[in-house]
């Protein structure tokens, strides 16, 4: 059994009054729902970037005297400092959107 798909095309001279408009509700539900993605994205960048830190750092607040010889990321210095501007992309792209620009 097929079930056919019908689309229809709506122009901007006639529109359709069929059409439904997002009320306010759901515009802010749309709002919070790519907001979330893009803090959710900017969250795992973060923890990407943290898990980096974690062999010269213990417990979280005390940088080891290994730290001395100097920072190099496991995954590289491409990776790493792509993973550090896409933290900033993500953090910039959550502040226009919340500022509506």
């Amino acid at each position: 059994m097929s079930m056919a798909t019908q689309l229809t095309v709506i122009s901007c001279d006639k529109p359709d009054p069929d059409r439904k408009v997002l009320l306010p509700e759901g515009k802010f539900k749309h709002f919070q729902n790519i907001l979330g993605v893009v803090l959710r994205d900017a969250q795992d960048t973060w923890a990407d970037l943290w898990e980096e830190l974690q062999d010269q750092v213990t417990d979280g607040v005390m940088v080891l005297p290994s730290a001395e010889e100097g920072f190099r990321p496991l995954c590289g210095w491409p990776e790493f400092l792509e993973k550090m501007w896409l933290l900033k992309h993500y953090i910039d792209h959550a502040r226009r959107f919340s500022e509506g620009k």
